[in-house]
């Protein structure tokens, strides 16, 4: 598996690679290195290089590019090297940007499969990260890089239904494309007993700190609800380009006993974290990115137990309803902080949003999901080993 991200927190690449390392194949994921890891460690059965350190400090488009194309380069090299060692059957690349799926170009010539694995559809994302006026060539750019990288690729797994629907329609055959959202892992997200005994009401956030992720509304609206409820708090794990804005609005509001800025947390050390939390938020900007970016985070609030206040995005509305989740209007501080207040006075609402939000998330069991990925994956490598 080839992906421009750290592998310890990215729920999605380390489901398929330990789902495939659990059933006994040898699994390699190449990715970044972040402080405080290793280049190479064995992790859950798979084995983990980082190629590359990254600090999420990219404020221009030359430096993300720039960061990216080093990455391409560390990378086909790493794939050319290992595959004439020992050849690869399959190479699962995760994206973005897709045109990583390249790098395997020498492993594909000597007959191994390859998976594009689009995470975020590129042309959208840059256009809400960094297009200006008169910029619309770079969009039409990345579409034509789409396709290429579509055609290259044997199959393409996309991360939800909409976009599934449009990137069929611009760049790949519906025979050749697979929506598998991000599904929480049962073994990992599942429902406890609350540890923590405080009187504390703790509303969390665990993901991406970008613009389109909303948490500026979120502080707005907790800057609204702590006047009337002083024992409320909002923790906020991740990191992104908006850490220091964010920081900033906190400091500006004088909100610095009540929401905290913390680092990403693996998987497995997020989860209890969760569990503890009394309601988690999602509120993604719907003018934005956001509107069609499916969260996992929502899942597995619901895989723990605890109910979510969502955003009323367009992909949030397609897969939930409001008897599984708290929505509010996107961008909207005054009526999220309506949102939390009526959570926090109401915990029958709350325990009637959980209730239904565990039946309901059953239905998105990884443990079911992973069949269908790991049938892809065999189909693949069973046609390259006849041919």
């Amino acid at each position: 598996m080839l992906s421009y991200s750290f592998y310890e927190v990215d729920n999605r690449v380390m489901r398929y690679a330990e789902a495939l390392a659990k059933r006994g194949d040898h699994v390699e994921v190449i990715s970044l290195r972040r402080d405080g890891r290793s280049a190479e460690e064995v992790l859950h059965g798979v084995q983990v290089f980082r190629i590359q350190r990254r600090v999420r400090n990219e404020g221009s488009r030359t430096t993300y590019f720039l960061r990216i194309i080093q990455f391409f380069f560390w990378a086909m090299l790493f794939l050319s090297v290992r595959h004439l060692r020992k050849p690869y059957d399959l190479i699962h690349v995760h994206s973005m940007p897709d045109f990583l799926v390249l790098a395997a170009w020498l492993p594909k010539v000597m007959g191994a499969k390859i998976i594009l694995d689009i995470h975020d559809l590129l042309p959208e994302m840059y256009a809400n990260k960094f297009q200006g006026p008169g910029d619309t060539w770079m969009t039409s750019m990345l579409l034509k890089e789409e396709r290429l990288s579509c055609a290259f690729a044997d199959h393409v797994i996309i991360a939800n239904h909409l976009w599934g629907e449009r990137i069929v329609k611009r760049s790949v055959p519906p025979s050749k494309c697979t929506p598998i959202l991000n599904y929480p892992d049962p073994s990992i997200f599942s429902g406890h007993e609350r540890k923590r005994q405080d009187s504390r009401f703790i509303f969390i956030y665990p993901g991406s700190l970008h613009w389109h992720q909303g948490l500026s509304v979120a502080i707005q609206a907790l800057n609204i609800v702590h006047q009337q409820v002083p024992q409320v708090e909002f923790h906020i794990y991740g990191s992104g380009p908006e850490m220091e804005p964010l920081a900033g609005l906190i400091a500006d509001l004088c909100l610095q006993r009540h929401v905290f800025l913390q680092e990403f947390l693996p998987m497995r050390e997020i989860a209890p974290v969760l569990r503890d939390a009394d309601v988690g938020i999602v509120p993604k900007r719907k003018d934005s990115f956001g509107n069609e970016a499916f969260s996992t985070k929502i899942l597995e609030f619901m895989a723990v137990g605890v109910p979510v206040i969502v955003s009323d995005t367009t992909v949030d509305r397609y897969y939930f309803n409001d008897s599984v989740v708290r929505f509010f209007q996107s961008g909207d501080a005054r009526d999220l902080a309506d949102a939390m207040l009526e959570m926090i006075h109401d915990p029958a609402q709350r325990e009637k949003l959980a209730r239904n939000a565990s039946e309901f998330v059953r239905a998105f069991d990884w443990g079911e999901k992973k069949e269908e990925y790991l049938r892809l994956v065999d189909g693949l490598t069973q046609k390259s080993k006849a041919g």
